[in-house]
């Protein structure tokens, strides 16, 4: 008896689910690569890892690997040094003083900070839900950072490992916001590989600088797969699949879906790295959960009525 084959609409859920998983497993890989690789060598293997698969895909599919105009190459430049360089020097320097649990509530604001940055720069309109998302949002991170007693910021401050996760939300942020103006020209898969190819150029030094050349054949059989789950699964299987199901569902509500990656991080952290589960990390997680979901959602009431345009 054969079993009939998944709809192409189902499929592509269980794809975004699956690519949240995948995200909030790269927390615990990550936390556990920062107990043995150094930051720089360990973003470096992983983008050199996932830039050699995503020009490979491309070949695929076009027979060859598209240029970049002259006018291209500097926002692509940057995208590297954002999402790929600074993101990830600041991920794995976070993960190592920061449990994955906490890191991945603090990124998970990444879409409150996109929008606040938006309306600064490109005067996108925030509405009063858009605004009201925001403040749920901060409030849970500040929930989770602070174990439940926001008083307790200002007398032992935030911490440097934290300090370095906001550093991830931030320069995600700033490479979101380029992205929107690059992808106008290229495909979303041509400009992450391209960026992460300049991601791996600019992480070669400073890798070298922390003894890479020496260290990696030290590495151990762990730290080499987790290195590979990063470049596979947290990087092109994730992106490749979270594109299609925005070609297949839309990016409203293929971006939903980004809401399951603290959840899937707490919970795998909590039952490989046995992380606790305190209360106050999982009403901050809800509450950050809850602020996005409302920044991205339209709610009858809160939104200003749309002025007639003049004829």
């Amino acid at each position: 008896m054969t079993h009939p084959e998944p709809t192409p609409m189902l499929s592509t859920y269980l794809k975004l689910l699956m690519t949240a998983v995948f995200w909030g497993g790269t927390f615990i890989s990550g936390r556990m690569l920062a107990e043995s690789v150094a930051p720089f060598s360990a973003a470096f293997f992983r983008f050199l890892f996932a830039a050699v698969c995503l020009y490979a895909i491309i070949w695929r599919r076009q027979g060859k690997i598209p240029g970049l105009e002259k006018q291209q190459i500097l926002p692509v430049v940057l995208l590297g040094l954002t999402g790929v360089f600074a993101y990830n020097a600041f991920f794995f320097s976070g993960l190592k003083l920061v449990a994955a649990s906490r890191a991945s509530i603090i990124i998970a604001n990444n879409p409150i900070v996109i929008s606040a940055l938006s309306m600064l720069f490109f005067k996108e309109f925030l509405s009063p839900a858009k605004i009201l998302g925001i403040l749920i949002s901060v409030a849970g991170a500040i929930t989770a950072i602070s174990g439940g007693d926001p008083l307790a910021l200002f007398s032992g401050g935030i911490g440097r490992g934290d300090l370095f996760i906001f550093g991830c939300v931030i320069s995600w942020s700033a490479y979101s916001l380029l992205g929107k103006r690059v992808m106008r020209d290229l495909s979303p898969l041509t400009a992450v590989s391209h960026s992460a190819a300049v991601g791996v150029l600019a992480l070669l030094i400073p890798a070298c600088v922390e003894g890479m050349p020496t260290s990696a054949p030290g590495y151990s059989l762990a730290d080499w797969g987790n290195l590979a789950y990063l470049g596979w699964f947290g990087t092109v299987l994730g992106f490749v699949w979270y594109y299609e199901g925005i070609r297949v569902v839309g990016p409203s509500r293929a971006s939903l879906f980004i809401n399951f990656v603290p959840i899937s991080a707490i919970c795998l952290a909590n039952l490989i790295l046995n992380e606790p589960l305190t209360p106050s990390l999982l009403v901050g997680a809800v509450l950050v959960i809850g602020g996005v979901t409302l920044n991205h959602l339209p709610v009858p009431g809160f939104h200003r009525a749309r002025l007639k345009a003049p004829s």
